[in-house]
C-alpha cells in the first residue's frame, strides 16, 4: 500500500486536490451558472410552457411567466450542480489504493455554497412579491363588477349594474360572461361552507369562504369560453360545481347584458 508520507505520493495527492479546488472555487461555478443563464435567455423565444396555460388574463399571464422564471431557474441550478457532480465521479473516481489528502474545511467554497442560493431565493422572492402585488390588486374604477356565490353545490353571478342574475338551472351550469380587454371586478362570497373558485385557463384560484368577502379583477385578453370548477372538496355533489368562463368583445358584452337585464337565467 502507498504511503501518504511518502514525498511522490504526497506530491501527486496534492495537485489532484488543487485541481479540484480550481473547479468548484465561486469564480468557476458563478461562470458555468452564468453560461447557463445566457442560454437559457438566448432562447427565450422558444422557451416552453412546462405544462402550463399561458393565461387568458393580464393577471393569468403574469403568473405563468413567474412560474417559467422559477422552472428556468431549477434547469439552471440542476443543470450546473449535476455537471459538477458527474465531473467529481468521472475525474476522481477511484484508480488505485493511494489515500488522498484530507482537508478539514475550504472556507471559500463554503461562503459560495451558502450565499449563492441565498442570493437566488432572494431574487425569485422579489419576482414573486411583485407579480401577487399585480394578481391580488383591485382596481378602484373597474369597467365592471360582478358578485359570484358559492353555495352547495353550485354558482349564482350576479351584475349589480343591469341587475342580472345567471345561476345554474337542471342540467345546465351557469356561464361567467366578460368582456375583452376590460376591467372586471369580482366579488367572491360563499353561503355555507368554503369553495374553491378555480378557472385553469386564467391561472387563478381563491377560496369562497363563509362570512369573509374576496375581491379581484380579470383583465381577459382572449376571448373564448373557459372551464370553470370548484377546487375544495365541499361536499356530496361537489363534482357538480362546474362552470364555464365566456369572454367576449365589449360591444358583445353591451348587447348581452342589455338583453339580460332584470333577467334570471342558467
Amino acid at each position: 500500500m502507498l504511503n501518504p508520507q511518502d514525498p511522490e505520493v504526497d506530491g501527486e495527492m496534492k495537485q489532484g486536490h488543487k485541481k479540484f479546488t480550481s473547479l468548484v472555487r465561486p469564480r468557476g461555478v458563478t461562470s458555468a451558472l452564468a453560461v447557463a443563464t445566457a442560454a437559457l435567455g438566448l432562447s427565450s423565444c422558444t422557451i416552453p410552457t412546462f405544462g402550463a396555460f399561458k393565461g387568458a388574463t393580464t393577471q393569468g399571464q403574469s403568473t405563468f411567466h413567474l412560474f417559467q422564471g422559477f422552472a428556468l431557474a431549477s434547469i439552471a441550478v440542476g443543470g450546473v450542480t449535476f455537471l459538477l457532480l458527474f465531473y467529481v465521479m468521472f475525474r476522481f473516481r477511484k484508480k488505485d489504493e493511494s489515500i488522498p489528502k484530507q482537508t478539514h474545511s475550504n472556507v471559500p467554497i463554503e461562503i459560495m455554497y451558502t450565499v449563492i442560493p441565498i442570493i437566488i431565493v432572494v431574487i425569485l422572492f422579489f419576482f414573486t412579491v411583485r407579480v401577487e402585488n399585480k394578481v391580488v390588486a383591485v382596481s378602484p374604477s373597474p369597467n365592471q363588477r360582478v358578485t359570484v356565490t358559492a353555495f352547495q353545490w353550485g354558482w349564482k353571478f350576479y351584475y349589480p349594474a343591469t341587475n342580472t342574475t345567471v345561476i345554474a338551472s337542471g342540467n345546465t351550469y351557469p356561464q361567467l360572461v366578460l368582456p375583452q380587454g376590460e376591467t372586471t371586478t369580482v366579488t367572491l362570497v360563499s353561503k355555507d361552507v368554503v369553495h374553491g373558485f378555480y378557472i385553469p385557463a386564467f391561472n387563478f384560484s381563491r377560496y369562497a369562504l363563509p362570512g369573509f368577502t374576496n375581491r379581484f379583477d380579470f383583465n381577459p385578453t382572449t376571448t373564448g369560453t373557459f372551464i370553470g370548477r370548484c377546487s375544495q372538496l365541499c361536499g356530496l355533489y361537489h363534482s357538480e360545481m362546474l362552470f364555464s368562463v365566456k369572454v367576449i368583445s365589449p360591444a358583445a358584452f353591451s348587447s348581452w347584458t342589455a338583453s339580460q337585464a332584470g333577467k334570471v337565467t342558467a
